[in-house]
């Protein structure tokens, strides 16, 4: 199968939707606690999704198909977290104007034209993420631009919303969510459709996500940052990849879904070479064939197997099984031989396309989900039997078979998604949210939304933008990361230095410092985007020490920078003693100051040194007594006088 392509030949471009958290104290809506997240719940809610009409008196096609897979939705709720407002049964409050402050901030940083006032809407969700069925969003900014690789990146919109519940479980027909996450402020940052390689696409997330951090405003770790990245290729269709956590995996699903719709758009040109010119001409016929596995050693496939099967897994009638008895059906797919084994993306072939859909819309998501007639079980008897189930269904030789099995009502849904999905292989590539996996490959999700699941918010008044409350706002941003990024590279720090400081907020922290005590840029940026990251990672309450330390600390390195060499001894010292000053830790330590003898005692060392050293390589004589004596000297002496000290007493030596 083909996995390399060129992307400028295929047309491929692609767009982001960054999805950011906001560090505010309350939620969008309600005033409950931001970013309070449980393991443990106080109560539980069942509830039903059904689709509304639409203004225009229209259903969303979206909407339609989440109500298709008969979900049982159960939130988990604790009471320090939610409210009444989080399960629809309250109005909303007044939208949080912090929020509205950060979105704000953002679209400045973003060259955005501001909305003079801030409208809320509701877009539609029946997947069950949000209790009441939609999510409440506003429209900012828009028409900014970002410099990007010599060009420009449009940005189309940012918008400020709520955010959605966390999934617990998705089994069968039930799915669980846990209620701490939902409402928290999100600002949602979509660009347009400018990027042209997988790189270009993980490229773009981290410069927004710099912008972002850029703000200090908003939340940082697992969680705190998605972005949904929509891919076309030329003739193909956009599809969304719905939910990507971390940038880099953004370069491996885009690639996959670019092979994907060019592998599609080839089956397209396949099946109309057939005579398929339109989804009518797909004939898809099924049998009922459950006696024909009743005693097969596919035991999956078995009454028994099955009842075994949601034994194990705890499956519960009206939960998480679907109504009916057990069925095996068998779906006939007339003249459509090699299709199911047509390559989609890297090491996906067509039938994980019917996989996919089986598993969200018909709730059959046991293992294997369905058996096909052109990668047939290998098993005592499987081949006899699978020409028992094409006899029955009165197949051609260029006819194919799937086989599915579950409940009555979802194996009927999943023939009629079967042959649902491969009319959609007659117009192209189909327009769907697919969900991101990290070896690159993607699933179905659901149909991709459409305008008609958006409409006003009757319950939420209007915020008005002023010109003062831009230009305040204005007056205390920080700098743009290009700008700022072009200002390190001068002083000689290397990029992923200076992205790192900006990501987690560093770099204000240096900014402040060169500012104030006249810190060295260079060294305040290797100091806090490298020397401290080091610390970090071993435990080190770096983080706690406040800004009045940093500039004592940096003022008393600018005066006796030979304290530099000692930074890591020092900063533990500070953590370790967070009240005192930073000249009294130091004075008490000896730092800063040479032992008056210590010049005199250099030969005695390295003489004893030396005639225990197996080595007779001068370099490496050097380095072990620099290693001997420099324990005691280091942030006391610098360390080229020591060296220089220890070479001749080296040289007196031989």
């Amino acid at each position: 199968m083909e996995q390399r392509i060129d992307y400028a030949e295929v047309g491929l471009i692609a767009g982001l939707e960054v999805h950011q958290q906001l560090l505010t104290a309350h939620k969008m809506f309600c005033r409950c606690p931001a970013r309070r997240y449980t393991e443990s719940h106080d109560g539980e809610v069942l509830r039903h999704m059904r689709p509304t009409l639409s203004e225009l008196g229209e259903y969303d096609g979206t909407a339609l198909m989440e109500f298709k897979t008969k979900k049982n939705i159960i939130y988990l709720l604790n009471e320090s977290n939610v409210c009444t407002y989080e399960m629809d049964d309250t109005p909303p409050f007044l939208v949080n104007q912090e929020a509205v402050d950060i979105a704000v901030e953002q679209c400045l940083m973003l060259g955005c034209d501001i909305v003079d006032e801030v409208h809320i809407a509701r877009k539609q969700y029946l997947d069950g993420s949000i209790p009441t069925g939609f999510q409440r969003t506003a429209i900012v900014g828009v028409n900014g631009t970002l410099p990007f690789r010599g060009r420009t990146l449009s940005i189309t919109q940012v918008s400020v919303e709520e955010d959605s519940c966390r999934e617990v479980s998705d089994t069968g027909h039930l799915i669980v969510w846990r209620t701490d996450r939902l409402g928290m402020p999100l600002i949602e940052t979509v660009t347009g459709p400018d990027l042209r390689t997988p790189d270009e696409v993980e490229e773009a997330i981290l410069l927004i996500g710099r912008v972002c951090r850029s703000t200090g405003h908003v939340r940082v770790g697992i969680g705190a940052s998605r972005q949904d990245v929509n891919v076309s290729v030329r003739g193909g269709h956009r599809v969304e990849i719905k939910g990507v956590p971390q940038a880099w995996w953004a370069r491996y699903l885009v690639h996959g879904e670019a092979v994907r719709q060019v592998n599609l758009l080839r089956l397209r040109e396949e099946l109309h070479r057939r005579g398929f010119d339109t989804p009518d001409a797909i004939t898809v016929s099924h049998a009922d064939v459950t006696d024909i596995f009743a005693g097969s050693d596919l035991t999956w496939v078995r009454r028994e197997g099955w009842e075994r099967f949601i034994t194990e897994e705890g499956r519960r009638p009206a939960f998480e099984l679907g109504k009916g008895p057990f069925r095996v059906m068998a779906a006939r797919l007339h003249r459509l031989g090699g299709v199911l084994s047509w390559p989609t993306q890297p090491d996906h072939i067509f039938a994980s396309e019917l996989q996919g859909r089986i598993r969200v819309i018909a709730g059959l998501d046991q293992r294997p989900i369905l058996l096909h007639s052109e990668k047939w079980p290998d098993h005592r008897g499987a081949l006899a039997e699978l020409r028992k189930v094409r006899q029955r269904l009165g197949c051609e030789a260029d006819d194919s078979v799937v086989v599915v099995w579950g409940p009555e009502e979802d194996v009927a849904t999943a023939v009629s998604e079967i042959r649902l999905r491969l009319q959609d292989a007659v117009k192209g590539i189909p327009a769907e949210t697919r969900q991101p996996f990290p070896d690159g490959s993607t699933d179905f999700e659901r149909i991709l939304p459409g305008p008609d699941r958006m409409y006003p918010d009757t319950d939420s008044p209007p915020t008005r933008v002023t010109r003062e409350r831009v230009e305040r706002l204005q007056a205390g941003l920080s700098e743009v990361p290009w700008k700022r990024e072009a200002r390190y590279a001068a002083a000689g720090v290397p990029t992923a230095v200076s992205h790192y400081l900006i990501r987690r907020g560093g770099a204000d922290l240096v900014d402040r410092l060169v500012a104030e005590v006249g810190a060295d840029v260079r060294l305040a940026c290797f100091f806090f985007g490298e020397k401290l990251k080091h610390l970090r990672r071993r435990g080190v309450a770096v983080d706690t020490v406040p800004f009045e330390h940093w500039k004592e600390l940096f003022r008393l390195f600018a005066a006796d920078p030979v304290l530099v060499e000692a930074w890591d001894r020092i900063v533990r010292l500070i953590t370790a003693s967070p009240r005192a000053s930073i000249a009294s830790v130091l004075a008490e330590e000896g730092l800063g100051a040479p032992p008056p003898d210590w010049l005199e005692r250099i030969p005695t060392l390295v003489q004893a040194m030396v005639a225990g050293a197996t080595t007779i390589d001068p370099g490496a004589r050097t380095r072990l007594a620099m290693g001997r004596v420099m324990p005691e000297l280091r942030g006391r002496v610098p360390a080229r006088e020591v060296r220089c000290a220890v070479e001749s007493a080296l040289g007196g030596g031989r």
